[in-house]
C-alpha cells in the first residue's frame, strides 16, 4: 500500500464521467460480488468490494440501498479516473 492520499473527484466531474456501475462476480472469488464502475468509453475506471462497501455504509434499507451505494460510489471515484 502506497502512503499517497487517494484524492476524489467532486461529484458533479464524476457524473460527468462515469457511464456504468455494474455488478459483477469476482471471477477469482465464487459467490463474492464486486461493483466495477465504467466511463463513457466503456473502459473500466475502478472497483469496489461490495461487502467492504456495504460495511463501511452500515445498515441500509434495501429499497433504498441502490441509491445510497451508487452515492457513495459517486463520491469516491479517484481523481486518476480522469486520464483514463
Amino acid at each position: 500500500m502506497s502512503d499517497e492520499e487517494i484524492r476524489f473527484l467532486p461529484f458533479d466531474e464524476a457524473v460527468r464521467i462515469v457511464a456504468a456501475i455494474q455488478e459483477e462476480e469476482d471471477i477469482q472469488r465464487p459467490n463474492h460480488r464486486i461493483l466495477t464502475v465504467y466511463n463513457k468509453d466503456d473502459k473500466e475506471i475502478c472497483w469496489f468490494d461490495f461487502d467492504e462497501l456495504m460495511q463501511e455504509i452500515g445498515p441500509v434499507d434495501k429499497s433504498e440501498e441502490k441509491e445510497v451505494v451508487s452515492d457513495y460510489i459517486m463520491h469516491h471515484i479517484p481523481d486518476w479516473a480522469v486520464d483514463i
